[in-house]
């Protein structure tokens, strides 16, 4: 097997509601970015991460689509679907092409339009991530189930609303450093604690927003990342993927993430480092409450300790373990498909030192964690500097 590199990202400038913009027109603008990035004009595959087109756009049938509408007609281009880890598991699949041998430049994309159909429609299509006979069918959205993660959480760790809180303020406050954040602004804990309760214990500004976007990156054997970009080649060093019961109710441990610690530990062991190893995390914090557990499965702090080390300021810019330095889904957007690749992109940024206002101070290594639903899938990746 070969060793990957990342030589170009790219993604849309603006996340959002991007009301004048088709699917295909965000996706095209992404991947040319990234191509662009990368110096290439050509590629040999492509996979694009997309939860829900179908419901959200009225399209399948995206790989056809979309390598036309990008002028590379004739490639193999195929759509990934793993709910809200579709975008990061389209980048695991463009990793193993190239690793593989079948193609030497790929790219992985990542897409969704969801503000073009109204609030009950779009609640429908993200619970098609949910089980659809024992969860959906009795009432239950995301808010709820998240919801009741964090009650469990509280009850048996002793967390707190103002843990959850210092979440969305530390993420909103990187995301008001980064350029194509839905929501660049800063807030305050009160803010959030004072905003209108979604289900309980969780605010709405506890949840990350409905957005448009696109992200991709351009992945080829290591060895040659040099001979194509001038820029500072990124190393897909580990990666892992696994699931669990997508149903709640069927966890053994409501407050833990299996589907990720599993996906860790097979990425750990691939890059052959710790979790200590690791300069920065960008993490799924689809709510405030799963960056914590999320946290806590990777094995950054210990079971029920994720709140307390927000608090005391551990996951921000300049702590030990910086966690969510673009903004975040919470801030910077969650289009469902392109949010893992998004990532990505945000973690080669900062190892490449092109984050800005935001970037981490010598960061050699980087992870990411993309999940879907309320953790039934689950993939990490580890990048670092070739």
């Amino acid at each position: 097997m070969r060793d990957v590199a990342i030589i170009g990202v790219g993604a849309n400038p603006k996340w959002g509601e991007l009301w004048g913009r088709s699917l295909r027109d965000i996706f095209v603008e992404a991947a040319l970015a990234a191509m662009d990035d990368a110096g290439v004009d050509r590629i040999d595959s492509m996979y694009v991460g997309c939860m829900s087109s179908g419901l959200f756009a009225g399209q399948e049938h995206i790989g056809s689509l979309l390598a036309d509408y990008l002028g590379q007609r004739h490639l193999p281009a195929t759509r990934i679907e793993t709910a809200c880890a579709s975008g990061g598991v389209a980048v695991k699949m463009a990793a193993l092409e190239v690793a593989s041998g079948h193609a030497d430049v790929v790219l992985a994309g990542g897409v969704e339009k969801m503000t073009d159909v109204g609030g009950a429609d779009a609640t429908y299509a993200l619970g098609t991530a949910a089980d659809a006979e024992y969860e959906c069918y009795h009432g239950a959205t995301f808010p709820g189930l998240y919801a009741m993660i964090a009650r469990a959480h509280m009850d048996r760790y002793g967390t707190t609303a103002e843990m959850l809180a210092q979440v969305a303020v530390k993420n909103h406050d990187n995301g008001a450093l980064n350029p194509m954040a839905q929501y660049p602004f800063k807030i305050t804990a009160e803010r959030v604690l004072n905003s209108i309760m979604i289900a309980d214990p969780l605010h709405i500004l506890d949840c990350s927003p409905i957005t448009d976007g696109a992200a991709a990156a351009v992945l080829c054997p290591l060895e040659t990342a040099k001979k194509l970009t001038k820029k500072q080649p990124v190393k897909v060093a580990g990666f892992g993927q696994a699931t669990d019961a997508i149903q709640l109710a069927q966890r053994e441990d409501m407050t833990w993430l299996e589907s990720t610690a599993q996906a860790a530990a097979r990425a750990y062991e691939m890059a052959g480092v710790e979790a200590k190893d690791i300069d920065l995390f960008e993490v799924h914090d689809c709510f405030t409450i799963a960056e914590l557990v999320v946290m806590e499965s990777l094995g950054l702090v210990g079971k029920g300790e994720g709140g307390k080390a927000t608090l005391e300021g551990r996951t921000a810019r300049d702590g030990d373990i910086p966690v969510n330095a673009s903004g975040g889904l919470k801030s910077k957007g969650h289009p469902v498909g392109a949010t893992g690749v998004a990532q990505v992109m945000e973690v080669v940024k900062q190892l490449r030192g092109e984050a800005g206002d935001r970037q981490i101070k010598d960061a050699k290594r980087g992870l990411t964690q993309n999940m879907g639903g309320s953790g039934g899938s689950s993939v990490v990746h580890i990048l670092e500097v070739a």
